[in-house]
C-alpha cells in the first residue's frame, strides 16, 4: 500500500493524506491546475515535497535506494520523448536498467501484453502518437514494477488506443500491480478506475469511488459545470447542461 502524509508543496499542495491500495486502478481528477500532475511526480520521488512523506509499506520514499524505488516504481510521464531512435526492442529493453539486466523473457512478455512483437524491430522515432504511447508503457511493464504511475496516458491517442491502454492498465491492477493515472476525461474515470483523488487548488477533496468522488455535486463545485451521468455502471457518459 502506497500512503501519503499530509503532503505539501508550496504554492501547489496543500495536506494530501490519502492510502492508495495495489491491485486498483486510481484515478487523480481536477480542473487545471489543481496539483494532479505535481501530486504524481511526489508520489513517483521526483519530487520532494516541502512537508510530509510518502510510504510504500513500511518504508519511507525518501529513504529508499534510487534503484530500489526504481524497481518498485515505473512512471509514465505526460509528454515522454525519445530521444534516441533505437529500435523498439532496444526502448522496451530499458525498462530492466533498475534490474541491472535485459532479461528476455519481461521484455516479450511486455511486447506481446502491447501488440507490439511485429514491430520489434523498427525505429522508435517511426512510430505513430498511438504507437509511440504503447511502447513507452511496454517499457514500463518490462521493469516489472509494484506500482505505475502515468500521467494522462490517454492524451493524443484515438478512442481505440485509448481503450486499448486502458484494457492494458487493468490488466496490470488486476495482476496486482498498484495503478495510478492522472485524467482529465471524468467519464474514463467513471467508467474504469477504481478509486478516484479529487484535487482542488491543491487541496484533496474526495478519496473515494468513482460515483462518489465524482457525483454531479462534486462537479458543480470542483470544476463549476452543471452536468449529469447518463448510462448504467461501467458505460456512463456525462451529459453538461
Amino acid at each position: 500500500m502506497l500512503g501519503t502524509m499530509n503532503l505539501s508543496v508550496e504554492d501547489r499542495l496543500q495536506g494530501v493524506d490519502c492510502r492508495i491500495e495495489p491491485g486498483k486502478i486510481t484515478a487523480i481528477c481536477g480542473p487545471n491546475g489543481a496539483g494532479k500532475s505535481t501530486l504524481l511526480e511526489v508520489l513517483a520521488g521526483l519530487l520532494v515535497p516541502d512537508g510530509g512523506e510518502v510510504v510504500i509499506g513500511e518504508q519511507g520514499l525518501a529513504s529508499m535506494h534510487p534503484r530500489e524505488r526504481a524497481r518498485r516504481i515505473g512512471y509514465l510521464p505526460q509528454s515522454a520523448q525519445i530521444a534516441w531512435d533505437v529500435s523498439v526492442r532496444s526502448l522496451v529493453e530499458l525498462g530492466r536498467m533498475p534490474h541491472g539486466d535485459h532479461l528476455a523473457e519481461p521484455v516479450d512478455r511486455a511486447l506481446a501484453a502491447l501488440d507490439l512483437a511485429e514491430f520489434s524491430d523498427r525505429r522508435a522515432q517511426s512510430l505513430s502518437g498511438g504507437e509511440t504511447a504503447r511502447v513507452l508503457l511496454a517499457r514500463v511493464l518490462a521493469g516489472e514494477p509494484d506500482w505505475i504511475l502515468a500521467d494522462e496516458p490517454l492524451a493524443a491517442l484515438d478512442l481505440g488506443h485509448q481503450l486499448s491502454l486502458i484494457s492494458h492498465l487493468r490488466a496490470a491492477a488486476d495482476s496486482g500491480c498498484g495503478v495510478v493515472i492522472v485524467l482529465h476525461d471524468l467519464a474514463h474515470a467513471m467508467n474504469f478506475a477504481d478509486r478516484v483523488l479529487v484535487l482542488s487548488e491543491g487541496r484533496l477533496v474526495a478519496t473515494e469511488a468513482p460515483e462518489r468522488a465524482l457525483s454531479e455535486e462534486r462537479l458543480r463545485k470542483v470544476w463549476g459545470v452543471d452536468a449529469r451521468w447518463l448510462g448504467e455502471a461501467g458505460a456512463r457518459a456525462l451529459v453538461t447542461s
